[in-house]
């Protein structure tokens, strides 16, 4: 009996299905054995068969309600089946019976967290924390973590690692501060020890998928994820994690089928709704996730991020009703940042809508006085930046190095400032049967940090100095790494755009690396351009938009940067001015193909019909045919906006050139 047990045991993890088959037979000689119906209901589980896996375990819990081990198990076959509230209630239960059953912690912190309940699952997770490591000062070190006091958290893991330099649990803290504070690569390396060293340690795996994915890893993230779920089937964290992924790789079917999947089990999660509502508006569902937005704020109405999402779907219009719950939120101070800028954005947008625009106004200045306030932006180092590059990368520099780079012509480059037309030129191109439409990749950036070896030791970055001590056989193998880590984009077609708008900063590098590449500059007038930045919260980067001065600054550096390239690599850049493609459409369009080396299609003329997936706020306005209405819609704010007139000087004189 007891070997047979055993042998059952030991399949669960390698073959579940035979470990059923196992227990089965057990059952079939002893009835009665908790042991084997244990195993029984774990093997259904780890198969996803969770509504059996309840069926099984529940007798046995009625029989043994005091057993922390049956209660455990009924709770996470309860949670497989998507009895949350249920699971939940059993956890409390168990934890109850033994407040030390530290992976019960856990389990009700994936379930208060799935269920809505923030303040609840931080609080499982600390209770988790604190029965798992023998260095009570962690808990201090989590609480600083959570509440963002980073230097604390660092001081405290760092000294428990000098104790004891394999507790895992300090290293995987250090790991995730080095995410938060976007040093990816040093969270990687410690994230691989701490698995090293525990390789059944589930939060940093999570950690590890989550780093990795950071790097534009994403096929090594899901791989990470898969095995949590191999492990874990129907955790909700790791699913709505794969889900996130599957987004970042562009496929958003699958995300799309993995959200549905979900909420069938999950119905009240909110954060997954809102999540589910992205996809669809990616893949021009638009009534679908508005739909899936609205009961997003049924179950979390303080949700200002689920209001933002509304009103970034640009043909949204919000109610009476809309207006008035906003309002009530918005708060004179104090509040989460993050969901009041989320809500003050929604609100400007609202009444902009509606041709309040002096209330808009301000509602807008509010939201990105919030965001100026959390998310900091440096004129100076962008002007340095800039100056940097234009000494660096002269004319000089590209005579000395013809045969640099690899040659593909594969990549199409669009570049510029959000919001100045960029995801119309896209999908004009991407609209030609020879173009593969993608998202705005960060690779390129990748390769200018990883070139710029920047790390707290050395925080000066060696970019683009760095760029006169590549070899041509450097530059070649640069080239050919950023075809390599984008072809996880591309379905077949022999060209594909990259609509990174920041990559105008690295046209030098592109050039080096991949001098065949094809390079495009949306352009628009300075003011539509920067006021409609000024509105638009983005929901990463792009810190110099919360400011009307900031934004002036750096459209000039922009402008000046590209009349460098303009003048040390004559005709390498084409132009597309918005206004002029508003204006005469189709020979923008064959301007546009011809520098591209493309025959011209009809289909580019038509391309509001083109479905495929956009991830950009102008994801809407592209499904329609140009219209002129936006071109001087930022005069309605002018008297507002002499800060950016005034930041933008001559530059602003000079437009359209």
């Amino acid at each position: 009996m007891q070997a047979a047990l055993g042998h059952a045991a030991d399949l669960l993890k390698e073959n579940p299905a035979l470990a059923t088959e196992r227990a089965l037979q057990i059952l079939e000689a002893y009835p009665d054995s908790a042991a084997a119906t244990h195993i029984l209901a774990t093997a259904y589980r780890l198969q996803g068969e969770a509504a059996e896996a309840v069926r099984a375990i529940k007798p046995l819990a009625d029989l043994q309600p005091e057993s922390p081990h049956v209660l455990y198990e009924l709770a996470t076959c309860l949670a497989a089946a998507g009895q949350g509230s249920e699971a939940i209630s059993r956890l409390r239960s168990l934890l109850r019976i033994d407040p030390a059953h530290a992976a019960a912690w856990r389990a009700l912190g994936d379930q208060l967290g799935v269920a809505g309940d923030e303040q609840g699952s931080a609080q499982a997770y600390e209770m988790h924390l604190q029965l798992s490591t023998p260095h009570p000062e962690l808990i201090e070190a989590a609480d600083s973590l959570r509440t963002g006091n980073l230097a604390n958290a660092e001081r405290i893991a760092r000294d428990v690692l000098k104790k004891d330099p394999v507790d895992t649990v300090a290293i995987r803290m250090l790991a995730a501060i080095g995410i938060k504070l976007g040093h990816f690569d040093d969270a990687i390396n410690l994230l691989e020890r701490c698995l090293e060293l525990a390789p059944g340690f589930h939060l940093a795996r999570q950690n590890y998928a989550v780093a990795l994915s950071r790097r534009r890893r994403i096929e090594e993230a899901l791989e990470q994820v898969e095995i949590l779920l191999e492990q874990e089937p129907d955790n909700p964290n790791y699913l709505l994690l794969k889900g996130s992924f599957l987004v970042g790789k562009g496929d958003s079917q699958s995300a799309l089928e993995l959200y549905e999947q979900f909420l069938e089990k999950y119905p009240l999660q909110a954060g997954a709704l809102m999540n589910y509502g992205h996809v669809l508006k990616t893949v021009g569902r638009v009534e679908e996730s508005v739909l899936a937005y609205r009961r997003s704020l049924d179950l979390r109405p303080a949700t200002g991020e689920a209001y933002w999402s509304l009103a970034n779907l640009k043909t949204f219009r919000f109610t009476d009703s809309d207006i008035d719950q906003m309002r009530a939120q918005v708060l004179d101070r104090g509040g989460d940042p993050d969901d009041q800028a989320h809500l003050l954005f929604a609100l400007g947008k609202a009444l902009e809508d509606r041709g309040q625009f002096d209330e808009s106004f301000e509602y807008y200045s509010r939201g990105n006085s919030i965001r100026s306030k959390h998310h900091r932006h440096n004129a100076r180092i962008n002007v340095f930046n800039t100056a940097r590059q234009i000494k660096t990368l002269d004319a000089n520099f590209f005579r000395s190095r013809p045969d640099h780079g690899c040659p593909a012509p594969d990549p199409i480059f669009i570049v510029g400032l959000p919001r100045a037309g960029s995801t119309l030129v896209e999908q004009i191109l991407a609209s030609h049967s020879q173009v593969e439409g993608t998202a705005e990749l960060p690779d390129i950036i990748a390769i200018s940090r990883q070139l710029g070896a920047k790390s707290r030791k050395n925080p000066a970055s060696l970019y683009p100095e760095i760029l006169t001590q590549l070899t041509a056989d450097r530059c070649r193998a640069l080239g050919e790494s950023y075809l390599a880590s984008t072809s996880i984009h591309r379905h077949g077609r022999p060209f594909f755009i990259d609509k990174m708008p920041n990559n105008f900063q690295h046209i030098g590098l592109i050039h080096l690396i991949l001098p065949n590449a094809r390079i495009i500059d949306a352009r628009r007038h300075p003011m539509a351009c920067c006021f409609s930045c000024y509105k638009q919260l983005f929901a990463r980067g792009q810190t110099f938009t919360y400011d009307l001065t900031h934004l002036g600054l750096y459209y000039r550096d922009y402008v000046k940067l590209m009349d460098h390239w303009d003048a040390v690599l004559p005709g390498r850049v084409h132009r597309v001015q918005y206004e002029r493609m508003v204006e005469d459409t189709e020979a923008e369009i064959r301007r546009l193909l011809d520098y591209c080396g493309l025959a011209f299609e009809e289909s580019c003329l038509r391309f509001f019909e083109t479905e495929r997936a956009i991830r950009t706020p102008s994801a809407e306005q592209v499904r329609q045919p140009v219209y002129r209405e936006g071109l001087e819609h930022w005069r309605h704010y002018e008297k507002h906006l002499e800060p950016l007139k005034t930041a933008l000087g001559p530059v602003l004189e000079r437009y359209p050139v």
